[in-house]
């Protein structure tokens, strides 16, 4: 595997669209969290002076592993996009069939995929985790690794994401098509789980039933469930009219999407000619 990781690396030094796209992710985690903070401390606290809408900063310790995984995942879309891009490339410039011919067995030729998935998510929350340190350094209280789990989800989404990023780019393997239907598909996915969320909060507050946020259970937003805002207080104030959240359920649910992407991507590419 080593190996077949140096490969991958001397395909991707050099290619522009790698180093634009982690450029701007990598200051994308930064300024995420960054411009809310500065909103918030200019906007938010001198409108709320008495701290109805949070109870101490958000980017202090120990609340600042839940805010920088929150802000810092709504840029987890261009590692995603990477990965469309690089799987999509191979087919069409032939590179998965030299690769083959060259002695690359198909199943090393996903799972290296997969394992780049994998180490661009910990990349990711590598990223996070010094983001956090440095705000939670930076506004104070005592260091705490209480609420650290949020980091965990946050690599569960990043994962999730890059492997949604290499099914389309197997199912699809054109470039644009494969990039055009990621973000119809994400889109597709936000629209139906917002009509679920309204569906469970008719349930819960017209007949009594409880069914949690039905819009959690879907394959992309099942690991988003997983990270709720920061704004514990406003989520406190709604909880006895908004859906339970069932953590356990979603996270089951976030897990068995993601072996489900990895098992499919596998198995497409092994099957379908090159």
């Amino acid at each position: 595997m080593k190996h077949l990781l140096h490969i991958e690396w001397l395909k991707v030094k050099n290619y522009t669209a790698f180093k634009v796209i982690m450029i701007f992710f990598t200051a994308g985690i930064f300024l995420s969290n960054y411009l809310v903070y500065i909103f918030k401390k200019n906007v938010i606290d001198k409108a709320d002076p008495t701290g109805l809408l949070s109870s101490g900063s958000p980017w202090a310790f120990p609340k600042v592993w839940l805010t920088t995984s929150y802000y810092s995942s709504l840029v987890l879309m261009l590692p995603a996009l990477l990965m469309v891009m690089l799987l999509t490339n191979e087919f069409t410039y032939r590179t998965s069939r030299q690769n083959i011919i060259d002695g690359i067995s198909r199943k090393q030729f996903i799972d290296v995929k997969i394992v780049m998935a994998a180490l661009l998510a910990l990349l990711s929350t590598i990223m996070v985790i010094l983001t956090a340190v440095g705000f939670g350094a930076i506004v104070g209280g005592s260091f705490s690794l209480d609420g650290f789990e949020n980091i965990g989800y946050f690599f569960l989404k990043a994962f999730t994401y890059n492997m949604v990023g290499i099914l389309i780019g197997v199912l699809v393997r054109r470039t644009g098509f494969a990039i055009a239907l990621f973000f119809i598909y994400t889109v597709f996915e936000n629209g139906v789980s917002g009509g679920l969320f309204a569906l469970a909060f008719w349930l819960k507050n017209d007949h009594q039933i409880d069914l949690g946020n039905l819009g959690n259970y879907l394959p992309m937003n099942a690991s988003d469930g997983l990270i709720y805002s920061p704004l514990a207080s406003l989520n406190k104030m709604a909880a006895a009219v908004m859906p339970s959240d069932f953590t356990w359920l979603v996270l089951s649910l976030a897990i068995g999407y993601l072996v489900l992407f990895i098992f499919w991507s596998k198995s497409r590419l092994i099957k379908k000619d090159l």
